[in-house]
């Protein structure tokens, strides 16, 4: 195996994210929405009735307070130009992900995805709430009680129809779908450069002893997809990802692997059943953890691609 090297982190196309966003907020002629603790009250401009996982909903237009329990809606909510008041975090310890700038950096953790606090969430007065009936279904009528509350069905549903709803929510459905667009140009651009196709590409996270390959339907997985890489097959169950052992681990190896870390800098968190068969893991790469897996979204997806891009043009 040679030897490890992180993705490279160079932010080659740094504009582009931005260039995203702007163009999102200048089709609705508005600037970021940037909340803060002191602002009141819904939108002036009316309500909207979207349709979610728990039926219909009246929100306001143009949610000015907004809590997000899921990383796809916070992650859609900033590309969006609307900065949550609040939001739950996968890790307490780790909070807001750092690759979505310094724009969300003062949004307030309100719990975990798992366990959020419903107290905290009402002192931040929201004007909408936007959670996961799969992970919140018991909190939806506390939720509601605090503020017109939107529930996606599933965290594990096609990540791009989770943004086009929080994108409804919000009242931006069409700047969802530039953002969208935007994404998949990107995608284009990569796949355009690049001659994978035909190559397997598999994303593994190590945790709790375990490594968990995501397929593609999964939001990394299919990314990896999108510039023209197949997921090696096996039966995925109606899931986004399975768990092998480490005994198991020759069955996650691919032409291109992808292993997640919360320390790209350092080796030492490639899992060891992956240094031990380097014939069979010739391609390997650390990658960050914050938006390979909880980077779900449009700015999420951007960082990834950056990361597969660097990647294949190290491998030149």
């Amino acid at each position: 195996m040679p030897p490890l090297r992180p993705a490279s982190r160079r932010l080659r196309r740094p504009a582009l994210i931005a260039g995203l966003v702007v163009a999102a907020l200048a089709f609705s002629g508005c600037s970021a929405t940037t909340t803060t603790p002191a602002a009141t009250g819904a939108a002036d401009a009316g309500t909207i009735t979207v349709t979610h996982a728990r039926g219909e909903s009246e929100v306001p237009a143009q949610a000015k307070r907004v809590v997000v329990l899921e990383p796809v809606a916070l992650d859609a909510s900033v590309a969006l130009g609307v900065i949550p008041v609040g939001a739950a975090v996968l890790n307490e310890a780790a909070g807001i992900p750092a690759y979505l700038g310094k724009a969300a950096s003062g949004i307030q953790s309100v719990g975990t995805v798992t366990e959020p606090n419903v107290e905290k969430i009402a002192a931040l007065k929201p004007d909408l709430i936007i959670g996961t009936e799969s992970r919140h279904s018991a909190l939806y009528d506390q939720l509601s009680s605090v503020a017109p509350t939107v529930f996606l069905a599933s965290q594990a549903d096609p990540w791009k129809d989770n943004v086009k709803l929080v994108g409804k929510a919000l009242g931006l459905a069409d700047q969802a779908d530039t953002l969208l667009a935007g994404y998949d140009a990107r995608c284009d651009e990569v796949k355009a450069e690049f001659a994978v196709e035909g190559k397997t590409a598999q994303l593994i996270r190590p945790r709790d002893g375990l490594l968990t390959v995501y397929g593609p339907e999964s939001f990394a997985g299919s990314t990896l997809e999108c510039v023209g890489f197949t997921t090696p097959a096996r039966d995925w169950q109606n899931s986004i990802s399975v768990d092998l052992s480490p005994e198991k681990v020759l069955e996650a190896s691919a032409d291109l692997v992808v292993v997640t870390t919360t320390n790209v800098d350092d080796p030492t968190t490639m899992p060891e059943a992956i240094t031990a068969n380097p014939s069979s893991f010739p391609d390997v790469h650390l990658v960050d953890q914050s938006y390979w897996i909880t980077g779900v979204g449009p700015m999420g997806g951007l960082k990834v691609l950056d990361d597969i891009e660097s990647i294949l043009r190290d491998a030149q």
